[in-house]
């Protein structure tokens, strides 16, 4: 029973079926690996003992009547931008750090309506607005494979989690990389799934038209068990597409990567900043596909050099709009003693959010305001139908395109990137928000300092299931899913 944090999904869900282990054991498990591990991980916002004990005992009683969901009893972390009813959601905010929901979203319903078990929320940079998870009112996460070193963002403390062991498996939200990124980083399975895909309704909104939720696991096995929990139309969003979903578990198998044609975009291998080691993990993991039938081909993606300035106009306008709603009136962080109406606002957002959230709120203001609106926001939209349309003529040529996740490594914490170079960054994963298209990143090896590298692959529309086949099958001929961090393999 010391090894229950080994198990995959599956595993971890015939062993609950057959009675090897209760809910209650696999939870209490995975608290005390939480309680004695997370002080150095600093994965965890807010852990929630007690209901999980009372979740993991209503799932062993569903499943001792035979009429339980195949992930009940199976214990998840969720990304702290999820609202969950009668339980602190901070956005990774102080303007947010004495809210809590009054009602759940989507995905955390869907999650309790299957049964599994919530464990806790998880630290992100504040309002999903980063790349390291150091952009955080409760200070920063660490990567699990090097504890001086950033786990990646703005969903860091999701992939932190599960790649300690600290969670099976966990929801994150990706706006421009902060699902496949942070994979990257930790050396994870993300999806990030087509927009309207995944609800929504109760994610607390950084840019409504590029936010979408997704699962981090180890496996794209175990990602695809999460995605037949969230995925689907949901009435309260109205973003979200009413469309029929994939049993992703049952199409683990469903792609032929025999005759496969994959997408090898010229310009995305000459990245300036795209480091040596990188490149070359990429490139080896794409001769496995070859090898395994895959047909590699070259492609060009000609608006490559308008995915950063594009997405820094368009997500910060949104930011900006969404939110205004936080002015020290009706919830969250007020100031103290405000003179008047204006100095309540003022003071309540100046002292409510961090450097990096007024940074973006700003540029968006800039760029939303009178005279500005139509040569630079406008314009931006333009430029992202023509990004757009740049990948549906490269998809009438191939099924998927292949791509690092990210140019580098990990960086350590406090290395103090400028504004500039942290955005370059995220030169990868932009334009798929910017297209609504699906992506997911997959772990194929390590850098000369023993951190983690992603390959990043490009679906078209609806293909979340394509994508997790692909990335499955490539695990069951590699094992670098499999490895895990020195410190996920202590014992509680």
């Amino acid at each position: 029973m010391t090894d229950l944090h080994r198990l995959s999904i599956r595993e971890l869900s015939e062993g609950l079926k057959t009675a090897q282990f209760s809910s209650r054991e696999l939870t209490e498990h995975y608290l005390k690996r939480i309680a004695h591990i997370d002080p150095k991980v600093k994965s965890y916002v807010t852990v929630t003992a007690e209901q999980a004990l009372a979740e993991a005992d209503a799932a062993d009683a569903a499943l001792k009547s035979g009429n339980a969901h195949a992930l009940a009893g199976i214990p998840l972390a969720h990304k702290d931008i999820f609202c969950t009813q009668g339980i602190k959601t901070t956005a990774g905010s102080k303007m947010l750090d004495n809210f809590i929901s009054p009602y759940d979203a989507t995905v955390v319903a869907k999650a309790k309506a299957a049964g599994l078990v919530t464990l806790g929320k998880v630290n992100m940079d504040e309002f999903a607005m980063g790349s390291t998870s150091e952009n955080s009112y409760v200070g920063a996460t660490s990567n699990p494979w090097a504890l001086d070193h950033v786990p990646g963002g703005s969903s860091g403390g999701s992939a932190a989690a599960v790649a300690a062991d600290l969670a099976p498996i966990a929801t994150g939200t990706d706006t421009g990389g902060s699902i496949r990124q942070p994979a990257s980083f930790c050396g994870l399975t993300g999806l990030k799934p087509t927009y309207g895909r995944v609800s929504r309704f109760g994610m607390i909104a950084y840019a409504s038209s590029l936010d979408q939720g997704g699962p981090m696991a180890r496996s794209a096995e175990d990602c695809a068990y999460l995605m037949n929990v969230i995925a689907g139309h949901d009435a309260k969003d109205s973003t979200s597409i009413n469309k029929e979903v994939d049993d992703y578990v049952a199409n683990l198998n469903g792609t032929a990567v025999k005759g496969l044609r994959i997408g090898i975009p010229k310009q995305y291998f000459n990245v300036a900043g795209l480091d040596a080691d990188v490149k070359a993990r990429v490139e080896e993991s794409l001769k496995k596909l070859e090898e395994m039938g895959a047909i590699l081909v070259e492609i060009d993606l000609n608006m490559t050099e308008a995915y950063v300035p594009t997405y820094y106009l368009i997500a910060p306008a949104e930011a900006s709009s969404n939110l205004s709603r936080f002015d020290g009136v009706r919830y969250g962080y007020r100031c103290e003693n405000p003179v008047d109406l204006m100095d309540l606002y003022k003071r309540s957002r100046s002292e409510g959010f961090g450097a990096e959230v007024q940074r973006r709120i700003l540029i968006g203001t800039y760029a939303l305001s009178a005279g500005y609106y139509d040569a630079y926001y406008v314009k931006a939209q333009k430029v992202r139908r023509l990004i757009q349309q740049d990948f549906l003529k490269a998809f009438e040529n191939v099924d998927v395109i292949a791509a690092p996740s990210a140019p580098t490594t990990a960086y350590k914490i406090g290395a103090n990137l400028s504004p500039t170079e942290m955005y370059l960054g995220d030169i990868y994963t932009l334009a798929v928000n910017l297209a609504g298209l699906p992506a997911i990143n997959a772990p194929v090896g390590f850098d000369k300092d023993s951190l983690p590298v992603g390959l990043q692959l490009i679906g078209n529309y609806w293909s979340e299931s394509q994508l997790l086949s692909i990335v499955h099958q490539y695990q069951q001929n590699t094992d670098w899913h499999t490895k895990r961090a020195a410190i996920a393999e202590e014992n509680a």
